[in-house]
C-alpha cells in the first residue's frame, strides 16, 4: 500500500495589480490638491503684504519706542524713558487736546451734513445721478490740492472768507495765527473733503431699508420727518456706527490738512498741532525716532480705546431701546 502523497500548502497570494476602478489618476490627485490649497493661495498675498507692511512695522515701532534712536545713530535701549517723557510733556497734552477739538469740530458737522444730503438724494429728483457723482469729487481731490486752495480762501489780506465776513460787518480774521479760527478753517477743509463720501455710505444704507416700512408709516399718518426719525435712523444704526468709528480714527490721525495749512509746528503757538504733526516733528524735524515711535504707539492705543468706547456706547443704547420696547 503506497503512502499518501503530501500536498504542499498553497502560497499566500500577493497584493497583485490594482483593478482599474481602484487606481487614482494623477489628474484626480492634482485636482484634490488644488481644491485644498486654492483658498490658502488666494488669501496668501493679503497676509504676506500685511506681515510685510502692517505687522512688522507695528512691532518694530514698538521696539524702537523703548530705545533712544537718533537719525544716523544706533538705537540704545532706555526702557520706559520715552513714555515717561511723553506723559510729562505739555506739548503732548496740547497736541492731544487739539486732536480732540479738531475731531469734534470736523466729525460732528460732517456726519450731520452727510446724513441730510443722503436723505435728500434718497428721494426721486432730477439729475439725481449727477449729484451723487458730484458728492465724490471732493474725496477724489488730493489733500494737498484742496488744502492749498482753502489756504488761499482763508488768507488774511485777500481771502474769500474775510471778504464774505466784511459784507456782514465782521472784521478780517487772521485764520492761520488764530486759535479757534485756525481750527475752524482746518475743520471746514476736512468737512468739505469727507462729507460726500459719508453721504454715499448713508445713501447705500438707506436704499437697503425696505420700502414697506415707509409705506406702513405713511398709512399710519407719519410725515417725512417722522418717517426719517422712526424708520430711517433705526435702519441706519449699523451704518452710523461704522461712519462714527471710521471718522474717529480719521480725526485721530489728522495730519495732511494742518501740515499744509500752517506747517509742522501747527501754528506759531502750536495752537492746532495734532498728534500726527507732533510725531512728525519729533521724528523728522528733531531727529528723535524713538520719541516719534512712542507717540505713534500711544496714538495707536488711543484709537483702539476710542473704537471700543464707541462700540460699547452703541451696544448700550441698543440694549436700552430693546428694554424700553419690552
Amino acid at each position: 500500500m503506497s503512502a499518501p502523497s503530501a500536498t504542499a500548502p498553497p502560497a499566500p497570494a500577493g497584493p497583485g495589480p490594482k483593478s482599474p476602478a481602484q487606481r487614482v489618476p494623477l489628474r484626480s490627485k492634482l485636482f484634490r490638491f488644488e481644491s485644498a490649497a486654492a483658498p490658502y493661495a488666494y488669501i496668501a498675498p493679503f497676509f504676506l503684504l500685511f506681515f510685510a507692511f502692517g505687522l512688522f512695522p507695528l512691532v518694530y515701532t514698538m521696539w524702537i519706542s523703548f530705545h533712544s534712536y537718533e537719525l544716523g545713530g544706533e538705537p540704545e535701549f532706555t526702557g520706559w524713558e520715552n513714555y515717561t517723557w511723553l506723559f510729562t510733556s505739555d506739548d503732548f497734552y496740547n497736541a492731544l487736546w487739539n486732536t480732540f477739538t479738531l475731531g469734534v469740530l470736523s466729525t460732528v458737522p460732517q456726519l450731520l451734513l452727510a446724513l441730510g444730503l443722503a436723505h435728500l438724494l434718497n428721494y426721486r429728483m432730477r439729475a439725481r445721478n449727477f449729484f451723487r457723482v458730484s458728492m465724490m469729487m471732493p474725496y477724489a481731490t488730493s489733500v494737498a490740492a484742496s488744502t492749498l486752495v482753502f489756504a488761499q480762501i482763508f488768507g488774511r489780506d485777500a481771502g474769500l472768507a474775510n471778504w464774505m465776513l466784511s459784507l456782514v460787518g465782521v472784521d478780517a480774521l487772521d485764520w492761520r495765527n488764530g486759535d479757534l479760527s485756525a481750527q475752524i478753517a482746518i475743520s471746514i477743509i476736512v468737512i468739505w473733503r469727507w462729507t460726500g463720501y459719508n453721504a454715499l455710505i448713508y445713501l447705500a444704507g438707506m436704499q437697503s431699508i425696505p420700502q414697506d416700512l415707509y409705506e406702513a408709516a405713511a398709512l399710519d399718518g407719519a410725515n417725512r420727518w417722522q418717517q426719517f426719525v422712526h424708520v430711517t435712523l433705526p435702519g441706519l444704526r449699523p451704518t452710523i456706527l461704522f461712519t462714527v468709528v471710521v471718522s474717529t480714527i480719521g480725526a485721530t490721525q489728522l495730519f495732511g490738512e494742518p501740515l499744509l495749512f500752517g506747517g509742522v509746528d501747527g501754528g506759531a503757538l502750536n495752537q492746532y498741532q495734532t498728534l500726527g504733526l507732533y510725531m512728525y516733528q519729533q521724528g523728522w524735524a528733531y531727529g528723535s525716532l524713538g520719541r516719534a515711535a512712542t507717540i505713534a504707539w500711544v496714538t495707536f492705543l488711543l484709537i483702539i480705546v476710542l473704537v471700543l468706547v464707541n462700540t460699547a456706547l452703541a451696544r448700550w443704547r441698543d440694549r436700552d431701546r430693546e428694554g424700553a420696547r419690552r
